[in-house]
């Protein structure tokens, strides 16, 4: 069995990346994602072990010292980190896993797994950005501000990622999210160790 590969997914909050990992999950059988651990309190519509593992500063300093994780971080006052087992479990099964990761995750990620593929989503323009945060609903006007000023920077390392989507139609931005998805399955090392077809071609080369 091959190994699957590991793509890391970011986008300032709001962007919309969330919802395009889930639309692509339910289109693509091949992808997995990595449940985080994470302090901040879970929000009505969230459930333990589906969206996050959700725990106390205690146990999460615990897995730090342990080297439970792959990757963590301090993010709008809470952490977040990225357990190191499930992820390697699932890509030895053969999954392409994604790591839904802020760009502090994801650069500690490259540095021992530099083979990862980072996709970074962009928001059509700030302003819609801006709008789309006071949309939802979910926090204060002083959060929102916070989660504005702290967009620029994050938009800023969108440059050292492989791959960028501006999530502005969102089915067209889905059928961008899975043309990379599909451009993983053609590469090369994959198509000679799992494809007969390639495999008889080349031989006979």
């Amino acid at each position: 069995m091959n190994k699957g590969q590991l793509l890391l997914v970011s986008a300032p909050s709001g962007a919309g990346k969330t919802s395009l990992v889930q639309a692509a999950l339910e289109k693509d059988d091949s992808l997995r994602v990595s449940v985080s651990h994470t302090t901040r309190a879970k929000r009505p519509n969230e459930k333990e072990g589906v969206n996050y593992h959700f725990i106390d500063d205690k146990m999460f300093n615990d897995m730090i010292e342990a080297g439970d994780f792959l990757e963590y971080a301090h993010v709008f006052d809470h952490y977040y980190g990225t357990a190191r087992t499930g992820v390697n479990d699932l890509l030895a099964q053969g999954h392409n896993v994604i790591l839904e990761i802020d760009w502090q995750g994801a650069a500690q990620v490259k540095t021992t797994a530099p083979e990862a593929v980072g996709i970074f989503i962009l928001p059509p323009s700030p302003a819609m950005l801006a709008q789309r945060l006071t949309n939802r609903g979910q926090d204060s006007a002083e959060v929102i501000q916070r989660r504005l000023s702290e967009a620029k920077l994050e938009m800023s390392k969108a440059p050292e990622y492989n791959y960028i989507i501006i999530n502005d139609d969102f089915e067209h931005a889905l059928t961008d999210f899975l043309a990379i998805m599909r451009s993983i399955k053609l590469r090369t090392n994959l198509q000679i160790q799992s494809n007969p077809a390639v495999k008889a071609i080349l031989s006979l080369s």
